[in-house]
């Protein structure tokens, strides 16, 4: 019986250590990429209201870029993203000598609830022990639980041309610390752009 309990607390603990962060969607532009020469050299954009968040969401993607690529907090304060001005942002392109922008944003937050049943556990072999089954059976009730979905979109353009070359969108389910979680994100958005060929 102790076996067959610990068994189950066991592979409860390793599921809910498993990742949650996981790609949703994705799409790349046929024969587009973006690689380490010294060619290429990438704008990355976090796209948040929090100006410490995005220094370290940004940090991380250029860390990931393997590329020539600077993080735009560097070149952008926080009043000029607000204020989205494209004219600003195409010269520090221009004069950047930058050949592709990556932008990461928060899409979109969504509440899920769900149902968990109730396990009960232990033996029916014979009737004997059918008969006194409610001394060796341990039993959890049901809850409900609501989990937190966060879906991050980030997307890759040439400059020139300016052009969409890679998308991909990843959810997040019930992120605690932004450190961790972006690194999540990254990890899982530069595995996917090396899997596509896009990253090399």
């Amino acid at each position: 019986m102790k076996r067959i309990f610990l068994a189950v607390l066991v592979f409860t603990t390793l599921a809910s250590c498993g990742p949650s962060t996981k790609i949703e969607k994705s799409w790349m532009e046929p024969g587009s990429s973006v690689t380490k020469s010294a060619g290429n050299k990438t704008f990355a954009i976090a796209v948040v209201k929090d100006e410490t968040s995005r220094r370290v969401i940004e940090d991380q993607l250029v860390k990931r870029l393997n590329n020539n690529a600077v993080a735009s907090y560097t070149l952008i304060s926080s009043d000029m993203l607000k204020a989205a001005d494209e004219g600003a942002l195409k010269k520090i392109l221009t004069d950047g000598q930058f050949t592709h922008v990556l932008l990461m944003r928060l899409a979109d937050v969504e509440k899920e609830t769900s149902y968990v049943p109730g396990t009960t556990t232990g033996f029916y072999g014979g009737y004997g022990r059918y008969y006194g089954y409610g001394a060796g059976m341990y039993s959890t009730p049901g809850y409900y639980t609501t989990d937190k979905n966060y879906f991050i979109e980030t997307t890759v353009y040439t400059i020139n041309p300016d052009k969409l070359v890679w998308t991909g969108t990843t959810k997040t389910v019930n992120p605690s610390k932004v450190e961790k979680t972006v690194n999540e994100i990254a990890d899982v958005v530069s595995a996917k752009m090396q899997k596509d060929g896009f990253l090399k």
